[in-house]
């Protein structure tokens, strides 16, 4: 994968390699002490993502691990098996 700026990907819609829809990308949350990028945060999850046994933060929006992303362009590509 090529290096992307956070920036660019905060509000990318998020999808699975299926073509099922997540909701937004809304934040990216790494680990302090690595600066490894663990999760991303979905924001305005459609009724598919919520129907997902997912993490969630503490303001409840729902967390998707990075290491599931297969793909960053027009769309944040996932994979469902790496999460599910």
């Amino acid at each position: 994968m090529t290096k992307t700026k956070s920036s660019e990907l905060i509000g990318k819609i998020v999808v699975s390699k299926s073509g099922k829809k997540f909701g937004l990308l809304g934040d990216l949350i790494f680990e302090s002490r690595t600066g490894e990028l663990i999760y991303f945060a979905v924001k305005t999850p459609t009724a598919f993502c919520m129907s997902l046994d997912l993490e969630k933060d503490k303001s409840g929006k729902f967390l998707v691990p990075f290491s599931a992303v297969i793909s960053t362009g027009d769309f944040v590509i996932v994979s469902e098996e790496d999460i599910i």
